[in-house]
């Protein structure tokens, strides 16, 4: 455990000892080294949390920048050594080196495109299957496609997608895009019964979200007239049978050869007309094709009755194609060139390049990479549906899960989330992470973006009796202390302020360096120091507030430390998130015998229903972000309405060191 005392201390020491050479040089003087030796003398201290101190004492050193400092110097561009340029994405992530090197995912995945076949040469990837037709049709796919990369992100229709599905987007969209190619956004709505047009809007929200534009928003029901017309062909073929087992009667993978298989093709025709018709109740029959798959399942369905109404066809059709015969059709007709699917669907490629090749059509490469999981999370619709109905969160956005509609209602930025898929990298394995390495993307985004401002969640009221003007004071905050050309907002200062209840003790602690008897502080960007004159408790002995004198912090010693406040603030809701359950892997029945819903955090939420927040944040809208100084990373949440803002926290400033 590093205290905040502990790093102003060590800061401390370190400016004094090139005291000098920072007035000489102000701010052209190299600040790294600041920060070096600081962390030098404590080694497990955050980081940013450190640059931040740096920053603020350095600020109240050498005062705001002047023009002069302003000026910046040329920066020499140094040349990449030839070897690094010959390393591959994959050898820098292996090596855990692709954040430190700031390999982007553009550049991962040109990697990625030497070890992927070129469109075209689909014939030159291992395990794919070709027919004497094979090589006409790759022609055929080239007079279309003109060699065009071409991908495709195909999400189903009946949920949210969540920080998994960003891999999947980043991955399509962003391997396209590297090889300037294209991608197609297309909803597999096959299933009429899970689909919702709520999902439809929010996963095109999404992906737009993320920073990706579709070259093109396309459905399966798009094709459903072709794909029937391929059904009929495949059965004239021999290769597809009606047959009247039940669900039951087909699961696992050990099921007996169907009696139907060997039925004349006439008769199967006919067959699969009536089930056109809805001359079969749902489950009386299905249309299945010939052929063994990988895991041993044998003749996967490839089409079912079912009597719902389709959210685009309407009535027109009782019987829907599965996601086996579908999928490689779909990606056929469009020429994807590079079907991406997750690791999963690994057992479905003999399928995927068998049906292609049954029916004599372009038949595209699939390739397989690892999901993304997180530990202490719960992603899948069923279970998130669970939560909801046991009140454990209150929808899909609720803030505490890693749906993505969840972690933009949080605050998380979509850049850190795109940064977090390039950090874990592409890779083959399945990979699960923890989420302090996302909430650490999410700070270093925000550390550039969020603007500052100053909230108490615990207020103290302070009045300073010697207040030196008859009104408010008008004070000039830099919206970035670091870098102050990125402006500056105003808050009041008056006589009546509000400091945090734990920035305040009457009988501190060693190594306690806020305010306390004899002991004064700065107050943040004012350039006065208070100290302490009288307690005023309340019947029950707590402290209601305190009576201080000020001094401007030129007239004296300089204070131990300089606290936030506010005065004149704004009354606002602030809810703080933790995790939402309370092992690593809450799914896991070894760690959590009881059921994910036993393992639930009874603190993963608290709200302050009356946190002071400075005047600055007036006219925030809904996603807006800042930095409370001292406190975290905060968003507007939705509930906001004019004259009560509500803030999520994103993260705290630093990440807390329980957390492994």
């Amino acid at each position: 455990m590093v205290t905040p005392e502990q790093i102003e201390e060590a800061v401390e020491a370190t400016i004094n000892r090139h005291r000098p050479q920072l007035l000489e040089e102000r701010y052209r003087f190299n600040m790294g080294l600041l920060m070096g030796e600081a962390r030098a003398v404590l080694k497990w201290a955050d980081g940013r949390t450190i640059k931040h101190e740096v920053d603020m004492q350095v600020l109240h050193l050498l005062g705001p920048k002047t023009e002069t400092d302003l000026e910046k110097k040329p920066k020499v561009s140094k040349a990449r050594p030839e070897e690094k340029d010959r390393r591959t994405a994959k050898d820098l992530m292996e090596n855990g080196e692709a954040a430190d090197q700031g390999l982007s995912l553009m550049e991962q995945l040109r990697g990625e495109a030497l070890k992927f076949h070129k469109p075209g040469e689909n014939y030159k990837t291992p395990g794919y299957v070709t027919t004497p037709h094979t090589m006409d049709l790759l022609k055929q796919h080239l007079e279309i496609t003109g060699g065009q990369v071409r991908t495709r992100f195909p999400p189903e229709p009946n949920g949210i997608l969540h920080i998994g599905h960003a891999k999947a987007i980043n991955f399509n969209f962003g391997y396209a895009k590297a090889n300037n190619g294209i991608c197609f956004l297309r909803f597999d709505d096959t299933n009429p019964e899970k689909e919702e047009a709520k999902f439809f809007t929010a996963i095109c929200d999404m992906v737009s979200w993320l920073g990706y534009t579709p070259y093109k928003v396309t459905y399966a029901s798009d094709y459903f007239d072709q794909l029937y017309a391929w059904a009929v062909e495949l059965i004239h073929r021999g290769q597809a049978y009606v047959c009247h087992q039940r669900g039951e009667e087909l699961k696992g993978h050990n099921s007996l050869p169907s009696p139907w298989r060997d039925r004349p093709i006439e008769e199967s025709l006919l067959l699969f007309e009536a089930m056109r018709k809805g001359k079969f109740a749902e489950g009386e029959a299905t249309l299945r094709m010939k052929l063994v798959m990988e895991d041993g399942k044998m003749d996967p369905v490839a089409y079912r009755v079912k009597y719902t109404p389709h959210h685009r066809t309407g009535d027109t059709w009782c019987i829907y194609p599965t996601y086996d015969y579908t999928h490689c059709l779909c990606d056929s007709i469009e020429h994807i060139t590079h079907s991406l699917c997750t690791k999963e669907f690994q057992a479905r490629r003999s399928s995927y390049f068998w049906l292609c090749n049954a029916l004599d059509v372009y038949c595209p490469v699939q390739w397989e990479y690892g999901r993304l999981n997180l530990h202490y999370a719960v992603v899948s619709k069923r279970k998130i549906l669970q939560l909801v109905a046991a009140c454990a969160v209150r929808d899909w956005d609720d803030p505490r899960l890693f749906t993505l509609t969840a972690l933009r209602r949080r605050g998380f930025p979509p850049e850190a989330i795109n940064n977090f898929c390039a950090r874990v990298g592409v890779t083959v394995a399945q990979t699960t992470m923890e989420p302090h390495l996302l909430e650490a993307c999410v700070r270093d985004v925000l550390n550039d973006t969020a603007p500052r401002a100053m909230a108490v969640l615990e207020p103290l009221q302070v009045i300073i009796t010697n207040f030196p003007a008859t009104k408010s004071l008008d004070i000039q905050v830099p919206n970035f202390p670091a870098d102050e050309t990125k402006g500056f907002h105003h808050v009041p200062f008056g006589p009546m302020v509000f400091i945090e209840r734990t920035d305040f003790k009457e009988e501190p602690e060693p190594g306690y360096k806020r305010l306390a008897w004899g002991q004064p502080v700065g107050l943040r960007h004012t350039g006065y120091v208070i100290e302490l004159q009288n307690v005023f408790k309340g019947p029950t002995g707590c402290v209601e507030r305190l009576e201080v004198t000020c001094r401007q912090a030129d007239a004296g010693e300089k204070p131990k430390a300089f606290i936030h406040w506010v005065s004149q603030p704004l009354t606002c809701e602030i809810r703080l998130y933790e995790r939402l359950f309370q092992h690593k892997n809450p799914e896991d029945p070894a760690e959590v015998p009881g059921g994910f819903l036993s393992d639930l955090n009874p603190a993963s939420l608290q709200v302050v229903e009356a946190a002071l927040v400075d005047c600055s944040v007036a006219l925030a809208k809904p996603f807006d972000k800042f930095q409370f100084e001292r406190l975290g990373y905060f968003s507007v949440d939705p509930d906001s309405c004019q004259g009560q803002l509500v803030f999520n926290r994103t993260v705290t400033l630093k990440e807390d060191p329980g957390k492994v």
